[in-house]
């Protein structure tokens, strides 16, 4: 930033006045003090190593940037790895359970052939219970008819 010096008209009241009562010649050296003072303070371009220094400084922090992001990325890609590592593995797993369940269903699958023909068997007896049931009911209605008729017989 650069500073200009200050002329007396943007001084403040209290620095016109204060220079009005001091004689001439000490008021030359109070504006050519202040001059001074404010190229003192005037804005100076860097030295050549100094920015040589900074861009040094700069390039050593973006390649620690760079290599923070890049560490980053390869742990992301190590992760990934391990993690389809043990979806491998757990695949396989399955893949052994899904084996292990299709050959006990065959096994249940074979053991139903073989009890198929006596559960065929006991459908058959099922059937002939039932035939006999409704048999042992009409000959028990048919019974109970003789009884009726042989009481009625009886009484006469």
């Amino acid at each position: 930033m650069r500073r200009y010096p200050r002329t007396g008209s943007s001084a403040g009241p209290a620095m016109a006045a204060a220079a009005e009562s001091v004689p001439a010649t000490h008021r030359e050296e109070l504006v050519r003090d202040d001059a001074a003072v404010e190229t003192a303070e005037e804005a100076k371009e860097p030295a050549e190593a100094d920015i040589t220094e900074l861009c040094r400084d700069m390039f050593s922090k973006m390649a620690t940037y760079l290599t923070g992001e890049l560490t980053a990325t390869s742990e992301d890609y190590k992760l990934l790895e391990n993690m389809n590592k043990l979806t491998s593995l757990k695949y396989l797993e399955m893949k052994d359970i899904a084996i292990n369940i299709s050959r006990n269903l065959k096994d249940l699958n074979q053991k139903y052939a073989g009890l198929q023909p006596y559960l065929d068997q006991i459908n058959v007896i099922e059937e002939q219970v039932a035939a006999l049931e409704q048999a042992a009911y009409k000959l028990d209605a048919y019974s109970k008819k003789l009884e009726a008729k042989y009481k009625k017989l009886e009484k006469r």
